[in-house]
C-alpha cells in the first residue's frame, strides 16, 4: 500500500494555507460584508474556491465523487501543482515520453526539476523496457504520460501505462486531454485502487471552452486536499464556472460535436492519403493528424501564405506537420491549398 504522505513535499505537509473569506463562510446567502469586496456590480464577488456546483456537474457525467476532483486554470496549472507538491527543486526529477507535450519540459524547468525522458519508439509507444530501468532513479517522484499523446495523436498502449502504474511507487500523472477523441477507456476509474495515480481531462478539447482555461483532475481525495491546500484560492472564476455547468447541461451537443469531429477526422485523413506531397498520414486518436511531408518548413509557410495555420511540428519529429480537425469548410480549404503546393 502506497502512503500518499509519503509521495508529498515536507513543507507542503506542513504549509498553513491562506484561508479566504469564502474558506469561513461557505453559504450562498446573506449580507456579505467580509471579503472586502465593491458592493456594487453584477461581478463584484469572488467565485465558489471550490467549484462545488460544477464539481457536481462533473462528478455526474465523468462517475466520479465530488471529492476527488480538483480543478485547476487550465490542465497547466494541475502539472505545475504536480511539481509543486511531489517534486523538490534542485534535487528530485520527473519522467516523460519523447516527443510529447511540451509543457510539462517548461514546468520543470520553472521548478527547477530535472527532467528525464525516454524516448518513444518507432510506432510511437512507451518502451517499457527502458522505462523499468528508468523507474528504478531515487530521485524520480513523477511520471507524465501523454494519452492520446500531443503531437503524434495515438495512445499508448493501456497494458504498458498499467505496468507503470503498477512497478513505480511515486505519482503517475495520465494526460487525456484529447481522450474524449479516443476509443480506449479512461484510467479515471483506477484511481480509487491506485493511490498514486492522478488523471487529467479537460475543458479545452471536446467540450470546445479553450477560452475558459478549465482543467480537471481525478485523484484520490487526500490527494485532493494538497492540491486545495496550496492552490490560488480562487483560481476559477465565476464566469468560467457558470459557462462550463451550462456546458454540462448540454453534454449531448458536445457528444454530437465529437462524433462529427470524428467523421471528418477520417474523411480528412483519406484525402490527405492522396495528395502528392504527403509521406505518411500517422493514425490518430486525437482531434488532429500528424502528417509527414518531404519539406514542412516549406509547406507550413506556403499554407501561412495562404491564411492557413497549421503547426510545424518539423523540429520535434522530423518532415511533419500538425493539422486540427476543422469544420468541412476549413479541411476543403486545407485540402485545395496542400493540393497547389510542389516540392
Amino acid at each position: 500500500m502506497i502512503d500518499i504522505d509519503n509521495l508529498v513535499r515536507e513543507n507542503v505537509k506542513t504549509l498553513i494555507p491562506y484561508s479566504c473569506a469564502r474558506n469561513e463562510f461557505t453559504g450562498s446567502d446573506g449580507t456579505f460584508l467580509d471579503a472586502n469586496e465593491n458592493p456594487f456590480g453584477s461581478l463584484n464577488r469572488y467565485p465558489d474556491p471550490y467549484q462545488r456546483k460544477l464539481k457536481e456537474g462533473i462528478s455526474r457525467i465523468k462517475n466520479v465523487p465530488e471529492n476527488s476532483i480538483f480543478l485547476g486554470n487550465g490542465s497547466d496549472e494541475i502539472i505545475d501543482l504536480c511539481f509543486r507538491i511531489f517534486c523538490k527543486p534542485g534535487s528530485d526529477s520527473v519522467l516523460t515520453f519523447s516527443p510529447t507535450y511540451g509543457m510539462y519540459e517548461v514546468a520543470a524547468a520553472i521548478n527547477d526539476v530535472r527532467l528525464v525522458t525516454v524516448p518513444l519508439n518507432d510506432d510511437f509507444q512507451i518502451d517499457t523496457g527502458k522505462t523499468m530501468k528508468a523507474l528504478k532513479d531515487p530521485s524520480l517522484k513523477l511520471v507524465i504520460i501523454c494519452s492520446p499523446n500531443n503531437p503524434t495523436g495515438n495512445s499508448m498502449r493501456a497494458e504498458d501505462i498499467e505496468i507503470i502504474i503498477r512497478n513505480f511507487r511515486g505519482i503517475v500523472l495520465i494526460d487525456e486531454a484529447y481522450g474524449d477523441f479516443s476509443k480506449q477507456k479512461s484510467f479515471r476509474n483506477m484511481i480509487n485502487t491506485c493511490l498514486n495515480l492522478i488523471v487529467m481531462q479537460t475543458f479545452s478539447k471536446a467540450m470546445g471552452m479553450a477560452a475558459a482555461r478549465i482543467g480537471m483532475a481525478f485523484m484520490n481525495p487526500a490527494l485532493v486536499g494538497y492540491f486545495n491546500k496550496i492552490k490560488p484560492p480562487y483560481n476559477i472564476s465565476t464566469i468560467n464556472q457558470v459557462a462550463a455547468v451550462k456546458c454540462l447541461s448540454r453534454f449531448e451537443m458536445v457528444n454530437t460535436r465529437i462524433r462529427l469531429i470524428l467523421k471528418e477526422r477520417e474523411r480528412l485523413a483519406q484525402a490527405l492519403e492522396k495528395i502528392t506531397i504527403i509521406e505518411k498520414v500517422f493514425p490518430s486518436d486525437s482531434n488532429f493528424l500528424l502528417v509527414r511531408t518531404g519539406n514542412a518548413d516549406k509547406v507550413y509557410s506556403e499554407l501561412i501564405d495562404n491564411n492557413i495555420i497549421v503547426r510545424n511540428r518539423n523540429r520535434i519529429i522530423p518532415g511533419c506537420i500538425r493539422i486540427t480537425v476543422g469544420t468541412k469548410k476549413e479541411n476543403d480549404r486545407l485540402l485545395s491549398a496542400l493540393r497547389k503546393i510542389s516540392i
